[in-house]
């Protein structure tokens, strides 16, 4: 039976990439019988290559693509290097599953809140500091330069370079080699980067790699906080996909395609970029210098972490607020009265909502775990932990965009319905959320599956008990907190997802998510920071849930209750 889970895996995460982009190659080349294309052309390309603002978009998706991760990676390598085995490390540790659960659009919509004209933080400026009366005249969201998207993205992409930098630590020996290079007179900043970065960095390639596909082709955020003329190239597919006219799927189809080649482009620079930096870094590694970086890792690595988690924190204060709003003029610092009658008035829509993004949300997550769990008790059977193949696979869905293979899934899902009996709705949308929620829960618990002393297993087994007595008995309440914490991270992953959703559901379920993004673009922002809160609350409930559970089930053994 162990043997069905790595191929059952495998096979969710290839198969439905491989054909979505199979399915998004014919419309890109005029092939779409359902429309009428029935001969192959370069037609899409012409007219994708005549588009207004083409060169903007590519420009866009490039730029926040690579600026955002190098800043996330700077942050997160000048914290761990200054701040390691300190009390702001152990509290930012302690945050990171929080600020994990925050969905990247409830992230967006606060941050839009916080920053905009009219936002919290110039109310807490003005009119004493700043003389403004009414609000400002600068663009935020929506800057042209897209610095309002890149901000978003920082604020969500550090807290997983984090999480993946701190499960790698362990396995590149970095605390010995961290002391090594204080004995030797190393400062800690100076030590971390020349001792452990090297061989760290290796670690996190493909999570870094994963952020760079995913910050390049991102639709959420960048519907956000993003520009809207023209907007990055992802979000210009989704518009083009959804047009009336539906001969411009051929043209979306193209641009999907094109989409492909500006990730690859963007991962192809960030290499190049990885060997200049290798060049040029081999002599500095080797030229004496024990304090250099330290004052910069000092300040600019723990004030940036920390002002990407206050900034994380006031977004959700905005949202707060802005929820309770009942009337809130500018420049008055506190609305008043609190209300809840934002609540009520939204009670109509959210209900339902909530109950399809739970239902969503508890399908995928519970499936991708069985997945997981199967594939990682397979290597504790077989003693063998996946080489690099097997985890390439674990990250396909994360490297290749989106909006590239889903939109593929689409146009495939609606020539063969008929045949392939799966008609958009509910289960394609499940199906879907599980590409995306495997490989995370899969990084969530592996470290803590692989680190379970094996000896437990081998005493149950020469008690005579059997390999499925073992897991049951034995590991599994083991790692009952550790699957606890991993499904609740896969449960947060698919409450955000909005492309799958509205792909491959063909619009007709209604989640919080897609609701607050709809919302953003409107000019309510009582409603729409009451579905972000909601949002938002469901993964906190799920960590709640998870960390709670094992307390409660193992109340009579305190060392299995964390």
């Amino acid at each position: 039976m162990l043997l069905l889970a790595p191929l059952a895996t495998a096979t969710l995460l290839i198969v439905p990439v491989l054909v979505g982009l199979a399915g998004a190659a014919g419309p890109a080349f005029g092939w779409l019988p359902v429309l009428g294309g029935k001969t192959l052309s370069l037609d899409p390309w012409r007219a994708l290559l005549d588009t207004p603002g083409l060169a903007s978009m590519i420009r866009l998706s490039l730029v926040t693509g690579i600026a955002s991760t190098a800043i996330a990676l700077v942050i997160v390598v000048l914290f761990l290097g200054a701040f390691a085995d300190s009390r702001a490390f152990i509290w930012l540790r302690r945050l990171l599953s929080p600020l994990l659960a925050v969905p990247h659009a409830a992230a967006a919509i606060g941050l839009a809140f916080l920053l905009a004209p009219s936002g919290l933080a110039m109310r807490l400026i003005s009119p004493g500091l700043s003389g403004f009366h009414s609000p400002p005249d600068y663009l935020f969201p929506g800057d042209g330069g897209g610095m309002a998207l890149i901000a978003g993205l920082v604020i969500k992409e550090v807290p997983f370079l984090l999480l993946m930098s701190l499960a790698a630590l362990s396995q590149c020996q970095a605390e010995q080699r961290t002391h090594l290079a204080r004995s030797l007179g190393y400062a800690p900043t100076t030590a971390f980067l020349k001792a452990v970065l090297p061989t760290l960095y290796p670690l996190i390639r493909l999570p870094i790699y994963a952020v760079i596909a995913f910050a390049s082709a991102n639709v959420d955020v960048a519907m956000i906080l993003g520009p809207s003329t023209p907007p990055p190239l992802a979000v210009s597919v989704v518009h083009w996909l959804n047009d009336p006219d539906l001969s411009k799927r051929f043209m979306a189809s193209a641009a999907a395609l094109t989409q492909l080649g500006i990730t690859l482009l963007a991962l192809a620079g960030w290499w190049l970029m990885e060997c200049l930096v290798a060049c040029l870094g081999r002599r500095w590694l080797t030229d004496g210098r024990r304090h250099t970086a330290h004052r910069l890792g000092l300040w600019l690595g723990g004030g940036s972490a920390w002002i990407s988690v206050t900034l994380l924190g006031a977004s959700l204060i905005a949202l707060i607020l802005w929820s309770l709003a009942t009337w809130w003029p500018f420049p008055v610092l506190w609305p008043t009265p609190l209300s809840l009658a934002n609540w009520q008035r939204a009670l109509d829509g959210l209900w339902p909502a909530t109950l399809t993004t739970l239902a969503l949300a508890l399908s995928a997550t519970l499936f991708s775990s069985l997945l997981v769990v199967g594939c990682l008790e397979h290597e504790t059977v077989n003693r063998r932990t996946m080489g690099t193949g097997a985890s390439l696979i674990l990250y396909l869905p994360l490297l290749v965009p989106p909006v590239a293979f889903l939109f593929g899934l689409v146009q495939l899902q609606a020539q063969l319905q008929a045949c392939l009996a799966l008609s958009p709705g509910f289960l394609s949308a499940a199906l879907g959320h599980c590409l995306f929620v495997l490989p995370y829960v899969f990084l969530s618990l592996a470290e803590s599956y692989r680190r379970l002393d094996p000896r437990w297993s081998q005493l149950s087994a020469s008690l005579g008990r059997s390999p499925a007595y073992t897991f049951v008995r034995v590991r599994l309440p083991m790692l009952l907190a550790p699957i606890a914490v991993a499904m609740a991270v896969g449960l947060a992953v698919s409450i955000g997802q909005y492309l799958p959703t509205l792909l491959l559901s063909a619009g007709r379920l209604t989640t919080l998510t897609t609701e607050a993004i709809t919302l953003a673009s409107g000019g309510d922002r009582r409603l729409t920071a009451v579905y972000a809160l909601a949002q938002l609350l469901l993964p906190a409930l799920g960590f709640a849930i998870a960390l709670w559970l094992p307390r409660l089930l193992h109340h009579h053994r305190r060392a299995l209750q964390n």
